[in-house]
């Protein structure tokens, strides 16, 4: 199936609801005002509980993969705190080295409802070994590596991001790269949810720094909306690596390019547990 094709004016839609009129209690939320934080049900703090949409938002949900690596996870971090805004932080068990790292994993993990731990397997894809990974003969062992991930890194929501490829599943709708996936079908027949992304703020070559400009990014995300060209409607995914904020410079681009979208109020940031499909039954 041609994946450009997952990204049509129909076929993919929810129905979008009233919109959520109680705001919750978190600190950094307040800060952002409601313009850029979608309200949670009242007195709701478990990952995973549903939200109810507003058809007049759009809801941006930042997604940074391979955490913990600091210093770019605790600086990402540190200006989402500061925005008052919402981020999914998709981990990887490996990378959880040391007393410095478990602390950031817990932070992360405790973080919620501003911040969401999610399952980016346990070995990136044995160690970036991506068609070992993925064939038929290892199906047993790359799914175990993401319960094992699950389990050490204690995961709370079944909400998955595959390294290195770019494919979504939900109740058995999968779409993709990998669609035919003897890993991805186990998965998702387990309950699993698979996020892909609409728009990647790729790494610079030979670089730890964000290839694109903020405003190139912003026009980028403005065009996407404007054609209805996201995997689901009012919604974008947007995915980056913690490394590449890990010098001041890097996180004042970050930090710009979310005070440039909380201007517009339509914008609502979101965690990955409220994605439509996730939240789809």
């Amino acid at each position: 199936m041609n994946f450009t094709k997952l990204f049509t004016r129909t076929g993919f839609g929810v129905l979008f609801l009233v919109a959520v009129a109680a705001c919750n209690n978190n600190k950094a939320d307040k800060k952002a005002g409601d313009s850029t934080v979608a309200a949670a049900p009242a007195g709701a703090a478990t990952p995973g509980t549903p939200i109810k949409y507003d058809s007049s938002k759009r809801y941006i949900y930042l997604t940074w993969d391979d955490s913990p690596q600091p210093p770019g996870t605790v600086m990402s971090k540190n200006v989402f705190r500061e925005e008052g805004i919402k981020a999914t932080f998709f981990s990887v068990g490996f990378n959880q080295v040391g007393p410095q790292k478990k602390r950031l994993i817990d932070s992360l993990r405790n973080g919620y409802p501003q911040f969401l731990l999610a399952n980016h397997s346990f070995s990136h894809g044995f160690r970036d070994q991506y068609s070992k990974f993925y064939s038929p003969a290892m199906t047993d062992s790359a799914f175990n590596d993401f319960m094992r991930n699950e389990k050490d890194l204690k995961i709370p929501v079944k909400i998955i991001r595959l390294p290195g490829n770019n494919t979504w599943a939900s109740n058995g709708q999968i779409d993709g790269q990998k669609s035919e996936n003897a890993l991805v079908k186990k998965l998702d027949a387990a309950g699993y949810k698979i996020i892909g992304w609409d728009l990647e703020w790729h790494q610079a070559a030979k670089a730890k720094a964000p290839k694109e400009s903020v405003d190139e990014m912003l026009k980028m995300i403005e065009q996407r909306f404007q054609d209805e060209y996201t995997y689901q409607p009012n919604s974008i995914v947007i995915l980056s690596h913690d490394r590449l904020f890990e010098k001041k410079e890097h996180a004042d681009s970050l930090r710009k390019f979310i005070s440039e979208l909380k201007k517009d109020p339509r914008n609502v940031f979101e965690t990955i547990d409220h994605y439509p499909t996730v939240q789809k039954k």
